[in-house]
């Protein structure tokens, strides 16, 4: 049985949504999306037990985009793994899209994952034998959406991302940039409420980062998503709602983050608001 908090996200417009594995609940447009208290994670090494989180504490509301910064072990990846519910914590209470993540079934998370969502990580792990509008359409498939219905919304989400022109390629015919964008259509064909990235610019050049960057910046915004968002970048984490550093267990206030944008010249303009 999944359990629920009190008050749940504000309603969404959302469609292709599965039966919901969720107890009814009164929708409030205040309540966070995200409520993580007194988080732990802990871990038996050769040399002892690592204990990643410290009584980590996060809210995130809805329509937030959140940065995460910190050092290469820190546990950013983790927390992301934790939200979406790909990882249990040791301690603590993780409430995402009202739903107690740490008490589902591993089939209860598939579906959760699947509904509610949206995955994109450093490198795209597209399946190369797969064209890019195949690769999109995976997650519908998955669901059980017929082949026809999933090749036509997955077909939408490309022209979304400004690449309808290249559907039938397959990923080693596409740039870096264009195999992320293809990525981030896969993670929001299913019209998730929320969106988690791990370092999605982190193996691209500087000018392509900030042009995917705007992409997902454009996403979050006209498809009302709450995202967060892993990242070594600095500039890139400035221009989030707020910034936070993962640091000795826990989470604060990024302090010191340059204010810089695009439009301070931090990062070449793009051309054109597809060209990446």
């Amino acid at each position: 049985m999944i359990e629920t908090p009190l008050a749940a996200a504000g309603p969404t417009s959302r469609t292709l949504r599965e039966p919901d594995l969720r107890a009814p609940i009164t929708p409030s447009p205040t309540a966070p999306l995200i409520q993580v208290t007194d988080l732990q994670k802990t871990y038996r090494t050769a040399r002892g037990t690592l204990n990643l989180f410290q009584g980590l504490n996060l809210q995130v509301e809805p329509g937030e985009m959140v940065a995460i910064v910190g050092q290469s072990g820190a546990g950013k990846s983790t927390l992301l793994h934790i939200l979406g519910a790909l990882d249990a914590p040791s301690a603590g209470t993780v409430y995402c899209a009202s739903t107690n993540v740490a008490k589902l079934s591993p089939r209860e998370a598939a579906a959760f994952r699947n509904r509610e969502i949206g995955y994109v990580w450093q490198f795209h792990y597209l399946l190369p034998e797969f064209t890019a509008l195949e690769n999109v359409a995976m997650p519908l498939l998955a669901r059980g959406i017929s082949k026809r219905e999933g090749l036509e919304l997955a077909a939408n989400w490309l022209r979304e991302v400004g690449l309808d022109d290249r559907s039938d390629h397959r990923p080693g015919e596409l740039s870096g940039g264009e195999q992320q964008r293809v990525a981030l259509a896969r993670a929001l064909v299913n019209n998730p409420r929320l969106l988690l990235a791990d370092e999605p610019t982190g193996d691209l050049d500087e000018t392509t980062a900030g042009r995917v960057f705007d992409l997902i910046e454009r996403l979050h915004a006209s498809h009302g998503l709450t995202s967060i968002l892993v990242t070594h970048n600095l500039d890139l984490a400035a221009r989030c709602t707020r910034a936070l550093r993962l640091e000795g267990g826990r989470l604060a206030p990024l302090a010191a983050v340059p204010q810089t944008t695009l439009q301070t010249g931090s990062i070449e303009p793009k051309k054109h608001p597809f060209e990446c």
